[in-house]
């Protein structure tokens, strides 16, 4: 083969042949390969082959580039692994390195990041020692190779950034000709010597969790807090994401962005908790004090004297509530509420006064409803992004990130390009290495867009960077340490920069908001469901003697319930949107009536108990006990009523019996109805009714009233017997014509007045009942 067509293969020559041939590839590739609809020449396989061993065959991953940003008289290491992903062995290969032009825009940039690690030509390799041979790289085997250049040797010329090319070039059976088989491009950023005026670089550093804390707490007194699982344990433990940001963001000159809840939940650890099993049916005994207690002391010392904002309790989802939840009464008010403990909470756990005039709406998106829902508790300053407050003014540079908006406020406009440039997976060394280079890149852009001209930039990442994320932030930060073309400054100061003239103040209208992010928002029914639970919370507490060990717990959980975290998983923040209600319903049910069997009223006045058990641990009080007779007419409570109050205090762990008096009328069955009310006359718990059954005259007094009748039977039977018998006797002695004898043994008429002495069984005389 010649030497015009060896050039070509190796994509020096961008002969019309080899066009030619990449447009029958692109037909052949795109035609329809239905059996019986197309037959492909013989030559196909050959480039198919040909596309094999390509520029793609081998696998270049830049594990490390050393220093990241170099200066006059260093040497620069890069380091890496290259991969034969071809079906052939590559031999007489080596790896060598090749600078490209200056780039000199952060759109240039981007454009030579696109194109990534296909390589289309380019500049020559250094060569001589400057590269890592190998003889034979096998298929699908791996080698490392590092290679050390003095950086004059890498003819870098004025400031700027340049493209650093690590290619493997080799040849295998089928090609036997040196060619390019894999390729991986970065970015070197040269600057020599420090710039006059440098970028002010402000980078957030976010600790924020997801939700981890349950509104449970233990029967007991001390209220032991309850998990859903120990999943966060795991990340305060060493080399846990919590752990990492902790340990690599001491080290950094970054503002922490903290949500207070992490800290109340980590600080709930430290003691005594309870996490629930997996079928959710009982508890076991948590298992990371210690590691908490240790995470925590860490991080005291970690913000000792830097800057630290406090966004709202539980991070809620501020664009949730501008598009879908404040419409729903009481909603705006838990943000107020999130917002006036966020302070109390960093302060009493981490002993450092935070700013808490900061919110920050989910990536930085912003409309009209959403700046005003993020102004509504009293922050002045909105974190917003370039991609969403986009300049509109066509200025040449990257302006400074605080400008005014409107209303006092003012939006901190976070750099997008820099903001997400770790937000890919850093796990693989060779993917953390380029986006380091890259987001050293884009400041030094930044910087040189204009030199005379000093601005504030600000970089806010992804909410939840993991730890190898973590790591790679930490990484590019340190290479800006010498500082010779940023320096670092922190947001409070951020946003009190002088904003410039020229930037864009109009806040995008609500049609701009990115649909993708608007589809993962928390639905109006979340926020349905948490009115009903503050409903059901407010309706209880009125009834405690020791409200804050209630509304503490379950204020926090409806705070979480609003939390940014819970975007893209709607059923796991359904799942604890009823489980925080049903608790509380359970809780409001240990304070109950006990259902009570029909009663039997006994003569026209008793009186009926009603039984209030309270099986909380702390007494209830400021409640009413109402029972209502359903059919006054017959049945009357308390004197002349249709209904009768009392009211109700009762210990923890006790039961109160409340008795009414009942007057009857009539007789017959009556339903009554016993109801628990708030003193604002709210009811409280379900309702219980039962039946009272009316009767004058008792199966006691009928069986008196019967006795009586019989006595009084008996005694007329005995007064008509001796009278018979004394008209007997009257008559006999007629007939005998004369007296009786002195001594006659006759009787005495009897005395007609009934008997009412104590033998004769009625003592009263009348007959009249007097069980009453």
């Amino acid at each position: 083969m010649g030497v015009a067509e060896a050039a070509d293969f190796q994509g020096m020559v961008p002969s019309p042949a080899r066009r030619w041939l990449r447009r029958t590839a692109g037909l052949l590739a795109t035609a329809p390969l239905a059996a019986g609809l197309v037959c492909l020449p013989a030559a196909a396989p050959a480039q198919a082959a040909d596309d094999a061993t390509g520029s793609r065959t081998v696998d270049v991953s830049l594990d490390s580039l050393t220093p990241g940003a170099p200066v006059e008289g260093d040497k620069v290491t890069v380091s890496g692994t290259v991969t034969n992903r071809g079906k052939e062995a590559v031999t007489d290969a080596h790896v060598g390195l090749s600078v490209g032009p200056r780039l000199s825009t952060r759109t240039a940039i981007d454009a030579a990041a696109e194109r990534g690690e296909v390589a289309d030509g380019g500049p020559a390799e250094l060569g001589g020692k400057f590269t890592k041979k190998f003889a034979r790289l096998p298929s699908g085997i791996s080698e490392d190779f590092t290679i050390t250049v003095p950086v004059d040797k890498l003819k870098l010329d004025d400031q700027g950034v340049y493209q650093l090319g690590v290619s493997l070039s080799g040849q295998t059976q089928s090609r036997p000709y040196e060619q390019t088989l894999g390729v991986q491009k970065t970015f070197l950023p040269w600057q020599p010597d420090a710039t006059e005026k440098k970028t002010q670089l402000t980078y957030l550093w976010p600790l924020i969790s997801s939700t981890h804390l349950t509104a449970e707490t233990g029967s007991d007194e001390q209220q032991t807090p309850v998990f859903e699982s120990d999943d966060l344990g795991a990340e305060l433990a060493p080399g846990g994401r919590l752990n990492q940001l902790v340990s690599l963001g001491n080290e950094l000159p970054v503002t922490w962005v903290v949500d207070p809840d992490l800290l109340a939940t980590v600080n709930a650890m430290t003691q005594s908790y309870q996490v629930k099993s997996e079928d959710g049916e009982s508890t076991v005994a948590g298992r990371y004090q210690d590691v908490a207690n240790k995470w925590l002391s860490d991080l005291g010392k970690a913000v000792e004297g830097r800057k630290v904002v406090a966004l709202p309790f539980a991070d809620p989802d501020l664009a949730s509530l501008a598009h879908r939840g404040k419409d729903v009464p009481g909603s705006l008010s838990h943000l107020k509420r999130a917002t006036d403990i966020a302070a109390v909470a960093v302060q009493s756990i981490l002993q450092t006064e935070p700013s808490t005039d900061f919110s920050w709406p989910v990536d930085g998106a912003v409309d009209p409803s959403v700046v005003d829902v993020a102004t509504s508790a009293g922050a002045n300053n909105v974190i917003a992004r370039s991609d969403s407050l986009g300049e509109t003014g066509g200025l040449p540079y990257t302006p400074t990130a605080a400008r005014p908006i409107g209303d006092g406020t003012t939006a901190v406009v976070a750099d997008a390009r820099l903001s997400t440039a770790f937000e890919g997976d850093m796990a693989k060394a060779g993917d953390s290495t380029l986006a380091v280079q890259k987001f050293l890149a884009q400041t030094l852009a930044v910087t040189l867009q204009d030199e005379e001209k000093q601005r504030s930039v600000v970089v806010a990442p992804q909410r939840l960077p993991s730890a190898s994320q973590a790591q790679s932030m930490a990484s590019a930060l340190h290479s800006l340490d010498a500082q010779r073309w940023s320096q670092p400054l922190d947001l409070v100061a951020a946003a009190k920069a002088k904003p410039d003239a020229r930037a864009t103040t109009v806040v995008p209208n609500a049609a701009s908001y990115p649909r993708p992010l608007a589809a993962r928002e928390l639905p109006a029914k979340a926020f349905q469901d948490i009115k009903a639970t503050q409903d059901q919370l407010d309706n209880f507490k009125v009834i405690l003697t020791s409200p804050d060990r209630v509304i503490t717990p379950f204020g926090n959980a409806i705070n979480r319930a609003m939390s940014t975290s819970w975007r893209g998983s709607p059923r796991k923040a359904a799942e604890y949107r009823d489980g925080v209600q049903s608790y509380l319903v359970n809780l409001k049910d240990e304070v109950q009536l006990i259902q009570k069997s029909d009663a039997t009223l006994s003569g026209r006045s008793a009186t009926v108990p009603v039984t209030v058990q309270n099986q909380l641990v702390q007494g209830i009080e400021h409640l009413e006990l109402r029972l209502t007779s359903t059919k006054p007419t017959r049945l009357k409570l308390d004197g002349d009523q249709r209904v009768a109050h009392h009211p109700v205090k009762v210990a923890g762990g006790h039961s109160q019996s409340v008795k009414f008096t009942a007057t009857a009328n009539a007789n017959g069955p009556v339903p009554v109805i016993a109801q628990l009310y708030t003193e604002d006359g709210t009811p409280y718990g379900r309702p219980m009714e039962f039946t009272v059954d009316v009767n004058e005259f008792t199966p006691t007094v009928m069986l008196v009233l019967a006795g009586g009748v019989l006595l009084l039977v008996l005694a007329g039977v005995r007064m008509y017997t001796q009278r018979k018998r004394a008209a007997a006797r009257e008559a006999a002695a007629g007939d005998d014509g004369g007296t009786g004898d002195e001594g006659d043994d006759s009787e005495q008429p009897s005395d007609p007045t009934p008997d009412t002495g104590p033998e004769s069984g009625n003592p009263s005389g009348t007959g009249e009942k007097v069980d009453r």
